[in-house]
């Protein structure tokens, strides 16, 4: 059987984004909602947050410099391989990721150094990287 081979469009958000760990029961912090992408998860070991690292306190428990690529859909609840897809070539070159999935889409964090080789390795995947919130305008091969 052939495997389906997904062009996927990513959108680049403007900013800095930081993942920050917080204690498992501890309150959700007013400063983690605002604009830009935020997601908030909580489990029996950690209360995490993805936002806007302007907005995280200093001696917040964090790892900055992000840069948050969303997968511009929709796709089907069901869809298979569109996540791995874009995964595959970036860890394959080597790059880490950070990957949120929501109701509507998935998000992709990559550090903000390792955007020159991402987009060339997407690019070579057939990829398309559209910046936004004014940061270029028009889509373009990546």
């Amino acid at each position: 059987m052939q495997k389906e081979i997904h062009q996927i469009e990513l959108e680049q958000a403007e900013g800095e984004y930081a993942v920050c760990r917080l204690a498992p029961n501890a309150a959700i912090p007013a400063w983690a909602d605002g604009t830009g992408f935020v997601t908030i998860s909580r489990s029996a070991h950690e209360l995490s947050i993805v936002c806007l690292a302007e907005r995280v306190p200093e001696d917040m428990q964090k790892e900055g410099g992000w840069t948050c690529l969303r997968f511009v859909g929709p796709f089907a609840f069901g869809a298979t391989g569109i996540v791995l897809s874009v995964v595959r070539p970036l860890s394959e070159g080597g790059l880490g990721v950070f990957v949120v999935s929501t109701f509507d889409g998935d998000h992709l964090l990559l550090k903000r150094g390792d955007m020159p080789k991402a987009v060339a390795l997407l690019g070579q995947a057939g990829h398309v990287l559209t910046p936004v919130d004014g940061a270029d305008s028009g889509s373009h091969q990546v």
